[in-house]
Parts: C-alpha cells; structure tokens; sequence
C-alpha cells in the first residue's frame, strides 16, 4: 500500500510555532499556548483547575454520580503517554510501543499529545490539583504510533495497534489521529474491534492540519464515532474543525488545559474533543457493563444535545455529547451500532469472527501480532464469519437444472435449424426469415 503522510490535531510549545515543512513529508501541527499554572496553595486550587471549563459545560460533577469510569479501560492510540505525570500516575497500564518497539530509555510521550489526550480521558480527581479527566477512575491503555514528530506514514501500524488495544482488554479507543486516504487495512482492524465489542472514537480533522476538507480517516469509517469540535463555552462550531456527513457527535475543542510532560498547556482542535466522548463512553460502560458496544454507541447518539439545525446535520451530527443524558436517561436497547452500515468489511467480521475455528477465506499475509491485511486495497469482497457452504443436496439441484437448461436450449436450436433449411435470399434483395 502506497504510504500515506498523516498528522494529528496536536499541540505544539512557541518554540514550534512556525511550521516545518520538507518537500516530501510535510509535518502539519495545530498551534497551542501553554498555560503555566500557578503556585499551589491551601486555599484556591491551582490555576489549571480553575480552567477546566469543559467539565462545567458537561456537567462532570453531575454525571460523576451516576459512573466516574472505574473498571473500564480505554486505549489512546497516539505518541505515547507520560505514566509519571502526577495527573495520571496509578492510571496508565503497561501499554506498546510501535514506534520504538525494542524499548527505550527516552522519553514515553516525545510529543506531548498523547499524554494531553488521556489526561482529558482519565487524570485524576482525588486532589484540587492539576487537569482533571471526564472519566476520573477509568484506565489508560497508551499505544504508540506516532513518531517524535506527530506523524504517521503508514496505517498500517495504527491497524497493529487497535489490534492490540483490542486483544488486551480495551472497552473504548480513542483515535485522536487520521488522514485523507481510505486503508483497507485499518477498517480490517477497526472491523475486529467492532467484533469484540468495543467503542471506537476518531477525530473528525482540523483544517489548518490538512490540505483536504473531508472528514479524516478512520473517523467516516462506518461504526466508528467521528467528533467535531465546539468553541469554548458556546454551541458554536470551532473554526477549524473539519465536518461533513461521516461527522457524529461534537464536544469541547478550543480554550482546553491539559496534561502534557513536565506541566501543562492550552490546546485546541479536534484530537481533543474525540477523547471527551471516549470519556463518556467509558462513563456509561462502567455504568452498563454488561451493555454491548453498539447499546453504547446509541446511547450517546440519542442522548446527545442538539444543537444547529434539528435532527442530525452534517456541521454537529447529533449534536453536543450529553454525559448526563447518557448515563441516566431511558434508552431502548437496539442491539447493534447504528453507525455501521454493514458494508466493508461490516459488523460480522472480515473473514471468520475473532476466536473462530473456522479458515480465513479472505485474508493474505501476517505479522507477529496477527494481523492480516485485506486481498483488495479499495473495495472489499469479504464473507461474512460463519458464511455457509452449498451442502450436497443444493450442489445436486443445481446441477439437474443446468442439465434441463442445456436439453431445453438444444431443442430450441433444432427447431429454429428446420425453419431456416428451405429459405434462402435473393441476390441483392432483402434478408427474409
């Protein structure tokens, strides 16, 4: 597969505010400030506390009666995660690296956006310090696929890494990642995950990031949540928040503190809106637990505040998240992700379901994780898992009604044969039958 050059809604320091390009790959970031925090005293909490705006506008304090996340984990698919960052020390689990696989001693999260991610998934809520997440108890399972300089070329390490998160107890994942280009082999991996009974959640794309206005990739990919993001403390679409059909649902993008190595920044865009609905889906899993992936991804569609034009609309989706709604309100079980419409590589799996003692018929190749990529590079001709085979007496019939077809063609051929014996057409004259 041609290699394809992706970048994230990510943060940058001052220092790399001005943007570098080379000519053959270019690097694109989202412009950050960052947010030194004050002195802590005994008698206000810090200063990034005070700037958690997000938690008000979702009524955290409100949802957090109802579920904090416990027992769930959520993988961040991204540049690494900080462990020691006091906002998520005791929450971060034994994560990959695919970046740098055989280990190393440097830093876990080069970039920072990773980090800032989970953080907004999971930091800590036990003092009145530092960032707070929407899902203060939930688990953060960090896989690595972005380089030192927040990119990606190939999907295919994305791939690796839901299949991992999947195989290692992720319930939700967090995709605050994308690119223009389709990949077969990441719906292959997405479709796996749908498989397990797991949420997945991508960023829809940020303008200033991309030379191309439509939703990035893996967010329109069907069954996946794509998140557009809002402006700070309004219903207001974020300038540079990429929308379109693909979008789902909208959360806060601009004006956000997070975590990042070493202290804490500003940060906007929609890699930052994505994990507040990964922190929601979390919430309502720990809630629901026995609630399958798709009862999940319902819950957040139908409780989800509209807003801009009524119903469903390309700009907000469903409008904005609802944490509260989504924990407590009446929804009706529908059994299945509404978000996927079935028809690449679809909900039954690519090939035989995970776990299935039957042969892959439409996988070629692997790697020591497992992973398979897909025959076709853009469309999909794959079976659904536990497809069923002709049995003898179906191969029987068939063969009987092709033999009276073949009987059926011959008789009529000899009879138009004795009609056309005794006719014949005149020299130049018309053709007669």
């Amino acid at each position: 597969m041609a290699a394809v050059v992706v970048s994230v809604a990510g943060p940058v320091t001052a220092a790399d505010a001005a943007p570098r390009q080379p000519a053959a790959r270019p690097v694109l970031h989202q412009t950050a400030t960052v947010v030194l925090a004050a002195p802590d005293s005994k008698n206000r909490p810090d200063q990034v506390r005070d700037e958690q705006w997000q938690l008000d506008m979702l009524r955290a304090k409100s949802a957090w009666r109802s579920s904090t996340g416990r027992g769930v984990t959520v993988a961040v698919i991204d540049s690494g995660v900080d462990a020691a960052h006091p906002d998520l020390a005791g929450q971060v689990l034994p994560g990959l690296d695919l970046v740098a696989p055989r280990g190393s001693a440097g830093d876990p999260d080069p970039v920072g956006h990773g980090t800032t991610v989970a953080g907004l998934i999971a930091g800590r809520s036990d003092d009145k310090r530092g960032a707070v997440g929407l899902a203060p108890d939930a688990r953060i399972l960090p896989v690595r696929v972005l380089d030192a300089e927040n990119r990606y070329d190939d999907a295919l390490i994305v791939a690796k890494g839901v299949r991992w998160a999947v195989d290692n107890g992720a319930r939700v994942i967090n995709l605050s990642l994308g690119g223009s280009g389709d990949s077969p082999a990441l719906a292959a991996a997405l479709d796996y995950a749908f498989v397990r009974d797991v949420v997945v959640v991508a960023c829809t794309g940020n303008l200033g990031a991309s030379s191309d206005s439509k939703v990035w990739y893996p967010a329109r990919e069907p069954g996946v949540i794509a998140v557009a993001g809002s402006e700070r403390d309004s219903d207001n679409l974020w300038s540079g928040s990429i929308t379109g059909r693909a979008t789902v649902l909208t959360a806060p993008a601009t004006g956000l503190v997070g975590a990042r190595p070493g202290g804490y920044w500003r940060v906007q865009g929609t890699s930052f809106a994505a994990p507040l609905v990964a922190a929601t889906a979390a919430l309502v899993r720990a809630r629901y637990p026995e609630m399958s992936a798709g009862d999940v991804v319902n819950r957040l569609l139908s409780t989800a505040r509209d807003i801009g034009p009524t119903g469903r609309d390309d700009r907000f989706g469903y409008g904005m998240v609802d944490p509260v709604a989504a924990l407590d309100a009446e929804v009706s079980s529908v059994g299945r992700n509404p978000l996927d419409d079935q028809s690449s590589p679809g909900v039954v799996g690519f090939g035989p379901a995970p776990g299935s003692t039957q042969p892959d018929v439409a996988r070629v190749g692997g790697d020591p994780l497992g992973f398979t990529a897909p025959r076709q590079q853009s469309r999909w001709a794959a079976q659904p898992a536990g497809g069923h085979e002709e049995s003898t007496p179906e191969q029987l019939w068939t063969g009987a009604a092709f033999f009276v077809a073949v009987l059926a063609g011959a008789a009529l051929m000899v009879r138009r044969f004795r009609r056309w014996t005794p006719l014949a057409s005149p020299v130049d004259g018309p053709d007669r039958v």
